[in-house]
């Protein structure tokens, strides 16, 4: 399989065909480094400085693509033209090849470079005036350093400048996917919520229409059906009330939305009214202080998601709500016959226990549901939802 050289980066093609004309324009005018009755010109002439030249023109293509090899054949390059007259436009581009190989190069050749350079500057400072004991000696080492050590230096520089650009870059791109991460989760939370929020204003209207539209029409008992559709009428006004709210909630423009009040254990006692209403026999007793906001809303909405439990599974019987508040704690009960409770639920079913666990876990207080032996009830046992929301807590937090 045949050999296929690296295809050469524009900039590198037009820095190639710049040193190579540069050279040309300085070897035209005879202008070289160093004269021909020097020591250390072994081939005199102006032609033989042409090979180091063109060789070091060809490495300037090989910059980007493939920097060490392009250093190596330089350097061979450079090496070569120091026994000739010498040409300014090689020694510039093999500065630029050392550059480049820090800049371009492996990781690696980024840390050697920069040391092996300043090694050969430090030797090429203080051997030849160890040897020679006169002060221009320093002068080999001074061009050795800006030759190899200067460049190579300064690629590392720029090299870690870029790198400090890429982590920046990176880091920004991962705060803005861990803020699109945030926004969906704080979405999908929110989504969440109002699916809450929907299920415990909702859910127990419609099942208050639905059982009395059941009784209006298995009963053919005029008056029957006219206090049926009266409840029937009263919830769904409120239903189709609680509705807008939520939709106006849910709006972008929040210019024509209405302000609303938000539930507070001060309505406990319409609420029970209402249950009531629906047909069951609810008792009260709640006696607490000063409770903070999401407290209320949470004990509101989990008598609210009971009462509307016990209107759809609870048997015949008293429904009792205890409320007790203490120095820290808010303490919520809610007993109702056990019913039905056992039998087959529709698919979708069952969110109401699923949004009160949520509403509790959010306060960080505890909650539990379940059936409760109760011999003085029909079935033997009763169906308890107790929840224990902390008071102080949430105070503080609210103050913070």
């Amino acid at each position: 399989m045949a050999l296929r050289l690296p295809r050469p980066h524009r900039f590198d093609v037009w820095a190639a065909l710049a040193g190579l004309a540069g050279g040309l324009l300085l070897w035209g005018i005879g202008l070289g480094t160093r004269p021909a009755d020097e020591p250390i010109v072994l081939f005199d002439g102006r032609w033989p400085l042409l090979v180091p030249l063109a060789v070091i023109a060809g490495c300037e293509l090989l910059r980007r693509s493939a920097p060490r090899t392009a250093l190596f054949l330089g350097t061979l390059a450079l090496t070569a033209d120091t026994v000739t007259r010498g040409s300014i436009a090689t020694v510039v581009m093999y500065t630029d090849l050392m550059y480049a190989a820090v800049l371009y190069g492996t990781p690696a050749s980024a840390r050697r470079i920069p040391w092996v350079t300043g090694l050969l500057t430090i030797a090429a400072t203080l051997v030849p005036y160890a040897v020679w004991r006169v002060p221009e000696a320093l002068l080999i080492g001074v061009a050795v350093g800006i030759v190899s050590f200067t460049p190579a230096s300064t690629g590392l520089i720029v090299r870690n400048h870029r790198d400090a650009a890429e982590a920046a870059r990176l880091r920004a791109e991962q705060t803005a996917l861990l803020a699109e991460m945030d926004r969906t989760q704080a979405v999908t939370a929110e989504r969440a919520r109002m699916a809450r929020e929907l299920h415990d204003m909702v859910a127990n209207h419609l099942s208050a229409i639905a059982i009395h539209s059941t009784a209006a029409l298995s009963l053919d008992d005029p008056g029957t059906s006219r206090e049926a559709l009266t409840v029937i009428r009263e919830n769904s006004v409120q239903g189709l009330s609680e509705m807008r709210r939520l939709i106006g909630i849910l709006r972008d423009g929040a210019g024509d939305r209405e302000p609303a009040a938000t539930p507070t254990l001060k309505g406990l006692g319409a609420l029970v009214e209402g249950a009531r209403a629906n047909g069951l026999d609810v008792a009260l007793d709640a006696a607490y202080d000063s409770v903070p906001a999401p407290v209320e809303l949470a004990a509101y909405r989990i008598v609210q998601e009971s009462l509307t439990n016990a209107l759809k599974h609870a048997a015949r019987g008293k429904v009792t709500v205890w409320l007790r508040g203490r120095d820290d704690t808010l303490e919520l009960r809610v007993s109702s016959p056990y019913g039905d409770r056992d039998a087959p639920r529709a698919p979708g079913s069952g969110a109401g226990l699923v949004g009160m666990r949520e509403r509790v876990a959010l306060l960080h207080g505890t909650f539990d549901a379940g059936p409760e032996n109760a011999p003085d009830t029909a079935d033997g046992k009763l169906w308890v939802v107790r929840a224990c929301l902390p008071v102080a807590d949430t105070a503080q937090g609210e103050t913070r």
